[in-house]
C-alpha cells in the first residue's frame, strides 16, 4: 500500500506552485521510505530570518542564500520519516535520500514536470530540497 502525505505536510503544501504540488503528491505514492514536508512557501522575511540563523542570531546555519526557491512556492524540503519520526540521515548512513529523489523523478518524469534536487548539487548537497527551474518558472 502507497504511503500518504499526512495532515501536516498537505498544510505546508499551501502556498506551492500547483505543478511542484503534484509531483510531491504523485512521489509519495510512489516511494519506498515515508517522508514528510518540512517546508514549502516561504516570504522574503521568513526567508532573510532563517538567513540571519547563525550569522547575526543564535543556532545552526540551515542556508546559505537569502534568494531562496521557497519564495512564491518554487521550492520543498521533505525530510524521510522512519520508524515513527524524521531521520535527517544527513551522512547518508541509511541511504533514504536516493529513495526518496528516485520517488521524485520519476513522479516529475511521469507529470512532465521538470524538478531538480538539491542532493544533485555538486558544491553544497541540500538533500531534503527539491525545486523547480528557474529557467522554466521564473518567480
Amino acid at each position: 500500500m502507497p504511503f500518504q502525505l499526512s495532515a501536516k505536510s498537505r498544510e505546508r503544501l499551501k502556498g506551492v506552485h500547483p505543478d511542484l504540488r503534484r509531483v510531491v503528491e504523485r512521489a509519495i505514492e510512489l516511494t519506498t521510505v515515508d517522508f514528510v514536508v518540512t517546508q514549502g512557501n516561504r516570504t522574503q522575511d521568513e526567508q532573510d530570518e532563517l538567513y540571519a540563523q547563525g550569522r547575526t542570531k543564535p543556532g545552526k546555519k540551515v542556508t546559505w542564500t537569502r534568494n531562496s526557491r521557497h519564495i512564491g512556492g518554487f521550492a520543498v524540503d521533505v525530510a524521510p520519516w522512519v520508524c515513527g519520526g524524521i531521520e535527517w540521515d544527513d551522512d547518508g548512513r541509511i541511504g533514504v535520500w536516493p529513495r526518496i529523489a528516485e520517488a521524485f523523478k520519476a513522479a516529475a518524469a511521469e507529470l512532465g514536470v521538470p524538478i531538480k534536487w538539491g542532493g544533485d548539487w555538486l558544491k553544497t548537497k541540500d538533500r531534503p530540497h527539491f525545486e523547480l527551474p528557474a529557467d522554466r518558472y521564473p518567480a
